[in-house]
């Protein structure tokens, strides 16, 4: 067996060859509709420019239960758009719930497809869209470059700031019979068109908020440190942490103020943008093995994990932490870069304590923790240019650290 310093070598030479991979690639951005009110404007486009007339809306059914779509639904009335809701996405959303929406669309014969909510309900609407158009099952679109077909139209409108799934290439899928949670990345899965309303967020509760808010920041943080960063990817993670910085705790606490819940919305738009071309990390590789054992909300994973992995890979991108505190205010004198990197882990713990997100996964069982590190290792080493890199030992001493005291 190679030694991992070995392994690490052909760890980083992929990576490399991804890195200018991107360089050749391009990713589309969805047209874009920003604003309060422009989740309606989304609409009208999808009325008139693009001419649809049977729309399948993919959904939660919370969202319809409070009444968040209807101003949606009644201006597509007007417009003449036929619209049906699809609303039994969940939490880390299964292959079954797929499937269930798929064969409503086939049945209802939509030609289009509005997802609306959180990262679930656009990640299901992604692959439901893939599916429409591809005949290969949900788990062998798992990995890089396997939708083979371009999906049908799919439109977004986030209802939350976090995963910035409405421009990224990725979809992530629980599959509960294998305990597995897997990434489907491809450019097509990128939506056509998008809104960032950030005045469908403005009664979101706090825990959910903050949760969502350090989702974004994780993706901003994780693609900065990332080896495959760009100067691209760089100015859209400093920009989205920035915004973070300044306009989270505001959102959290003042729910109702419109102007902090747009800016979130534009700053996870960001963060997807960059984690779209440098790639995330080890909190994502550790954070989608919890969403998958535990049902650990992804947001609140990362949230978690994040300053844990900040502190590990801290020797290795010193520099980086420190302009991400830069960026983030915290720099006030003739601070080191050692000392600005701790300044800026040590702020991360701070809006963790600050907004209840606890130290500890109180799921975590001892038991499951060399399976994690094995899941995580696997999708962490052949797709994340991490700027330092665990062996699978290493993996289980760091999950450890999260278990219940």
């Amino acid at each position: 067996m190679l030694p991992f310093s070995l392994k690490v070598l052909f760890f980083k030479f992929f990576q490399l060859m991804l890195k200018w991979s991107t360089k050749i690639l391009t990713f589309r951005t969805p047209e874009l509709f920003s604003g309060p009110g422009s989740s309606l404007q989304l609409c009208e486009h999808i009325a008139g420019r693009t001419g649809v007339k049977n729309l399948l809306i993919v959904t939660d059914a919370m969202l319809v239960k409070i009444g968040l779509l209807k101003p949606m639904q009644d201006k597509l009335t007007e417009l003449g758009v036929r619209w049906v809701v699809y609303d039994g996405v969940q939490p880390n959303p299964t292959i079954e719930q797929i499937e269930t929406g798929l064969a409503m669309l086939k049945k209802e014969g939509c030609t289009a497809i509005l997802a609306i909510g959180g990262g679930s309900s656009i990640d299901a609407a992604k692959v439901i869209a893939a599916r429409a158009r591809n005949p290969h099952k949900v788990v062998h679109m798992a990995g890089l470059m396997r939708v083979f077909f371009k999906p049908m139209p799919l439109y977004a409108v986030p209802t939350t700031a976090g995963t910035g799934s409405e421009v990224t290439i990725a979809a992530v899928v629980s599959d509960p019979s294998t305990t597995r949670k897997f990434a489907i990345m491809d450019p097509k899965l990128v939506p056509v068109g998008a809104s960032l309303d950030g005045a469908l967020m403005a009664g979101l509760p706090a825990p959910i908020t903050a949760a969502t808010g350090m989702d974004a920041l994780t993706h901003a943080v994780e693609a900065y440190i990332s080896r495959n960063h760009t100067p691209m990817t760089d100015a859209e993670a400093l920009e989205a942490t920035r915004l973070i910085m300044q306009n989270l705790p505001t959102a959290v606490h003042q729910g109702s103020n419109i102007e902090a819940r747009q800016n979130m919305a534009v700053a996870s738009f960001k963060a997807g943008v960059a984690f779209t071309t440098a790639g995330v990390g080890y909190v994502h590789a550790i954070a989608h093995n919890f969403g998958a054992y535990y049902h650990l909300p992804h947001g609140l994973a990362n949230a978690i994990i994040l300053p844990y992995v900040l502190d590990f890979s801290k020797p290795e991108c010193t520099d980086r932490l420190a302009k991400l505190a830069e960026v983030s205010g915290l720099k006030t004198g003739g601070e080191s870069a050692l000392q600005l990197a701790d300044k800026f882990i040590a702020h991360v713990r701070a809006l963790n304590a600050e907004f209840g997100i606890p130290t500890r996964v109180d799921k975590l069982k001892a038991s499951d923790i060399p399976q994690i590190a094995a899941k995580a290792a696997s999708e962490a080493h052949w797709t994340y240019a991490v700027p330092r890199y665990m062996d699978k030992p290493e993996i289980e001493r760091f999950v450890a650290q999260m278990l219940p005291a």
